[in-house]
């Protein structure tokens, strides 16, 4: 009876134990599904959370002028999104919005070892490449000496990973690598505005084409101020800023200063000297109107081919005063025209300059204005040229019909002459 009691502790026992091991056995396996669906319901959040590009009438369809094909040295930005940068703590975190990158050797051999130089600005210098897939790019190097490069580097990826429009320049990639930070834009072939109303080297810009650029300049600046969410100011407009392409058109580089007009606009002033907003700089605020100033002084650079910085300015306030800032200002045209433009339209163009550099940034128009007074002025010269043609084609036809007329004349005088001297032959015989 004793062995059976001893038998029977024994039997509950290991069932006892054996119950326990089934429930911990339960409770993990019910906490890891658990577990594996939270780790799902985040993962669709995240993806729904990913930005998506909007692309409006404006907007390119496409990064570059050229597709990265599949054969492309890119490394993936994981889905579009934000990623740790090598080199970056984690407070300075880009979010890359699907911009791709590049490897520190790919650019290596692309630049024949970083020997193709073609320009330098503050960030640093810029090289030409041809990547593997053909596609020619332009390599912007931050340099180890700049005190700023690194946080516009950032300031250029996040921008750029969410604007694009025809009149801006594109960020293809970029590269955070081995202490170097690179951004890779498409090429624009012929340079900068500054390069062609300053160096000796291009020829001369012609009226006609200078009013283009500017509608070109207008357009990608209206889409920052107003196409854009968050609107962007882009706080560095100036020659050296305009790119031209193979066609010569133009587009808003340099996105280095550039700031969300939701951010906090009481910042250190930074630009460049000549193009500062007067009250940006007394106030150390800047807006859209902060660019309108800054559009208004290019439009004068455009018109009198002289440089900001080499008084520009006070040549046009002395205009001012003779013209009023309506009409005369063709005393301020740049010699280099050699008087090839249309006065009507010069005098229209500045007009609208010196509005955008009124003292008080209300009374300055918006960059959606500008478009609008430029895009009339141009559509008035296609009218002129057309009635212009019309009255050539006229004026044609009528030297046409005398001509024919007088031919006419010509062969009837001749016929009765001959029919006279005919007369008088008979007469002799």
């Amino acid at each position: 009876m004793k062995e059976e009691s001893t038998g029977l502790i024994i039997g509950i026992s290991i069932g006892v134990v054996i119950g326990v091991v089934l429930a911990i056995t339960a409770l993990f396996c019910l906490r890891y599904h658990r577990k594996l669906s939270q780790i799902g319901n985040s993962s669709s959040r995240r993806a729904a959370t990913i930005p998506i590009r909007a692309n409006g009438a404006d907007s390119c369809t496409i990064l570059s002028d050229s597709t990265l094909g599949p054969e492309s040295p890119v490394k993936s930005g994981r889905n579009g999104m934000s990623f740790w940068l090598d080199g970056f703590k984690k407070s300075n975190v880009v979010s890359a919005s699907g911009i791709p990158e590049y490897s520190y050797k790919d650019l290596q051999k692309a630049t024949c070892n970083f020997t193709t130089l073609i320009g330098q600005g503050a960030f640093g210098p810029v090289y030409k490449a041809q990547m593997s897939t053909g596609e020619i790019v332009a390599v912007k190097v931050l340099a180890t000496n700049s005190k700023q490069g690194e946080k516009e580097f950032q300031t250029e990826v996040m921008l750029l990973g969410r604007l694009h429009h025809r009149n801006l320049v594109n960020l293809v990639g970029y590269c955070a690598e081995k202490g170097q930070h690179m951004l890779i834009y498409v090429y624009m072939s012929k340079g900068s505005l500054a390069s062609h109303l300053y160096s000796e080297e291009n020829g001369a810009l012609g009226w006609d084409l200078r009013v283009h650029i500017a509608l070109d300049v207008a357009r990608g600046l209206e889409y920052l101020h107003d196409g854009a969410v968050p609107p962007v100011i882009h706080r560095d407009i100036k020659s050296s800023n305009i790119l031209l392409d193979e066609s010569m058109r133009a587009r808003v580089a340099d996105f280095g200063l550039s700031r969300e007009e939701m951010v906090d606009k009481h910042v250190a002033i930074r630009g460049t000297f000549g193009y500062l907003d007067p009250e940006y700089i007394s106030s150390g605020t800047f807006t859209k109107k902060s660019d309108v100033y800054s559009y208004g002084v290019l439009l004068f650079e455009l018109i009198a081919g002289r440089n900001p910085q080499q008084g520009l300015m006070e040549y046009v306030e002395l205009a001012a005063m003779n013209t009023e800032g309506k009409v005369g200002w063709e005393e301020i045209v740049d010699s280099r025209l050699e008087g090839k433009c249309e006065f009507q339209e010069l005098n229209e163009v500045a007009v609208l300059a010196y509005k955008c550099i009124n003292r008080a940034p209300r009374k300055r128009p918006s960059m959606r204005d500008i478009v609008q007074v430029l895009t009339r002025i141009l559509k008035s010269r296609h009218h002129r040229n057309n009635h212009n043609k019309s009255l050539s084609a006229t004026a044609d036809e009528v030297s046409i019909d005398v001509d024919h007329t007088e031919n006419k004349n010509y062969v009837t005088e001749h016929r009765r002459d001959e029919s006279m001297d005919s007369a008088a032959d008979m007469d002799d015989l």
